[in-house]
């Protein structure tokens, strides 16, 4: 019954692996819809929001998740590369309002503890609007916050 409830939901372009949260917390733009549809389906987000490729790293991820069954239209497979770039490239700052736990903790080289005051900060006193607020999080050391301000977005 389970088996038949998935294939139902991949057919019908639901992500089985995502939830609202997750995909709500996926930047906005171009490819955003397809990363929804093609790579949510068999991982979450976290997979390739803690990555920060080039260009070609992605393409060559892409086409590898291709390889193994994901469901990309040729004509959609660039605007997926160019929003990973975008976002998750060399260089992407990291959103500090709906980064997951991995991502600030291997973009950032926070903790674990420290990563997760992150996230329960901001899910109990609402977005941060500066790295400034970031600083005021309980159990984050104040020299790795300055030191990788210029990585956070907001």
């Amino acid at each position: 019954m389970m088996r038949h409830l998935a294939i139902l939901l991949a057919l019908s372009g639901w992500a089985i692996g995502a939830d609202e949260k997750e995909i709500k917390a996926l930047p906005e733009g171009p490819g955003k819809d397809t990363v929804v549809k093609s790579c949510l389906e068999c991982h979450g987000a976290a997979n390739f929001r803690k990555a920060r490729k080039e260009p070609g790293e992605w393409s060559d991820s892409v086409d590898d998740m291709i390889d193994r069954g994901a469901k990309v239209e040729a004509a959609r497979v660039d605007v997926l590369v160019a929003y990973l770039v975008k976002n998750f490239g060399k260089g992407a700052k990291v959103q500090m309002n709906s980064a997951p736990l991995e991502e600030i903790k291997l973009v950032l080289g926070f903790t674990v503890p420290e990563a997760q005051a992150v996230v329960d900060f901001r899910e109990s006193n609402g977005p941060f609007k500066e790295w400034r607020d970031v600083a005021k999080v309980a159990g984050v050391d104040i020299a790795k916050i300055e030191a990788k301000k210029d990585a956070m977005a907001f």
